[in-house]
């Protein structure tokens, strides 16, 4: 039996479509092997979102090489889109494809198999109008489930390159998305996180649909589902449609990613964001009022060119007046390709670490604050894993639909399942739990 081996650099997506490649070697007859060790073939499903990125990708291409010079080399994903000759001139390198037509791969590799030519089959991603449907059954971690329903973005925003790797917006078809969530449903996941390069803007290119309509058929049409997650949606897509139906929904989670990016309204005009916020604050006071406990997590970027100490102090205040409960925070790195590494003043590193960290601080305080509201309270979490900082491993850690990581005693035979458990003591990034009782079994 032939093998293969994988590696995935970058997002949530990237992760998808790896599982989604995995299946069509599964299709051909392949086993799936470590990537550590040798194999037939690698895939190396690249990222390009900073330029380190790119350098992490040609480190591991490298890597696969070395593991096996007769091996075919494959190389996908956004760097592979954005920089194909780049990656054809590493010598070892057989057969790159960018972020579409990933359905040519096993066939690539018998073409190359023949003829020993390497193949750049990559494509000019701007012309593409149809979203490719890929299909993912299960995972090899076994417990949330992605669920792809939109590739490409439309908003050029001037630090970010992924329009470029990922093409203008399209959306999946709905059918085809209740579809795989009722087959995900089956193989057993209780949860299941919509995912995307921009997951909000799903139905911008379809007629007469949106986002909205889409989760009230995922609700109305599959049976068993107890979760649905939003991966990350753009305040300018929380419409009042879409907050009536997170209000009304019995299986959206109370917990929500909108990414902010900066909260000073000269660094957003610069950034190309389209909004401003007088506008993120009034959609986060609509949202506040319809779920009221509901977990704001968000992404900030810090240092971009020009920032100055009050555009800042701007942003920290905005994020501490409307409490949110979790960052992600980005120090600026300059992304060849995109204006904004090519703007003027550039702001110093030294002074961007400090403004990281006041804000890594401000996340600390915040998180707390958020979990010390569910001290006390029976929340159901679902575990995921093992909790590996405990040497005995007696421990589970799962997330609450809020998105508060829990770890409470327990053995694996509750990975997966719903779990009743109190708070006994909030914290961050972890809290500790006591187990109340078992709510659903996986099928799986």
């Amino acid at each position: 039996m032939p093998t293969v081996a994988f590696h995935t650099l970058g997002c949530k997506v990237n992760h998808y479509e790896t599982e989604a490649i995995w299946q069509l070697f599964k299709e051909e007859g392949y086993e799936r092997s470590d990537f550590e060790h040798r194999s037939d073939v690698y895939v190396i499903n690249t990222c390009t979102v900073t330029n380190t990125g790119d350098k992490k990708s040609r480190q591991v291409i490298r890597r696969a090489i070395r593991k096996n010079p007769d091996a075919v080399i494959c190389v996908t994903g956004c760097y592979a889109q954005t920089s194909p000759a780049e990656i054809m001139a590493i010598p070892g390198v057989d057969i790159v494809v960018g972020t579409q037509d990933r359905r040519k791969m096993l066939g690539y590799i018998e073409q190359y198999k023949n003829e020993r030519q390497p193949i750049n089959g990559v494509g000019n991603i701007m012309k593409n109008r149809v979203y490719e449907e890929l299909d993912v059954p299960a995972f090899t971690d076994r417990t949330r489930a992605s669920l792809k329903i939109q590739e490409g973005c439309n908003n050029f925003c001037t630090f970010c390159i992924i329009p470029w790797a990922r093409g203008l917006m399209r959306s999946r078809d709905p059918q085809e998305v209740v579809r795989q969530a009722q087959q995900l449903v089956e193989a057993g996941y209780l949860e299941i996180v919509l995912t995307g390069i921009h997951t909000g803007g799903y139905g911008e290119d379809l007629k007469d649909y949106n986002l909205a309509q889409l989760i009230r058929d995922i609700e109305s049409n599959v049976t068993g589902l107890k979760r649905l997650r939003i991966s990350s949606i753009e305040a300018s897509q929380l419409t009042d449609e879409v907050i009536d139906v997170l209000r009304d929904s019995n299986i959206v989670v109370r917990h929500l990613h909108i990414p902010i990016q900066s909260g000073s309204d000269t660094v957003l005009k610069r950034m190309r964001r389209k909004y401003t916020m007088e506008f993120f604050a009034d959609r986060l006071n609509r949202l506040r009022e319809a779920l009221p406990d509901l977990a704001i997590t968000s992404d900030v970027i810090v240092g971009f060119p020009g920032e100055t100490e009050e555009e800042f102090m701007d942003t920290y205040n905005f994020i501490r007046d409307h409490r949110f409960s979790e960052l992600h925070v980005f120090p600026y790195s300059k992304r060849t390709g995109t204006p904004a590494a090519r703007m003027e003043d550039q702001v110093d590193e030294e002074v961007k670490n400090e403004r990281v960290h006041r804000l890594i601080g401000l996340n600390d305080q915040l998180a707390k604050e958020y979990a010390s509201r569910f001290e006390e309270e029976v929340l159901e979490i679902i575990p995921e894993e093992v909790f590996k900082e405990d040497a005995d491993g007696g421990r589970l850690v799962g997330y609450t639909d809020n998105y508060l990581k829990v770890v409470v005693p327990g053995d694996e035979s509750l990975i997966g399942k719903i779990v009743k458990v109190k708070i006994t003591k909030a914290g961050y990034p972890y809290n500790e739990g006591q187990f109340v009782r078992v709510m659903e079994k996986l099928s799986v």
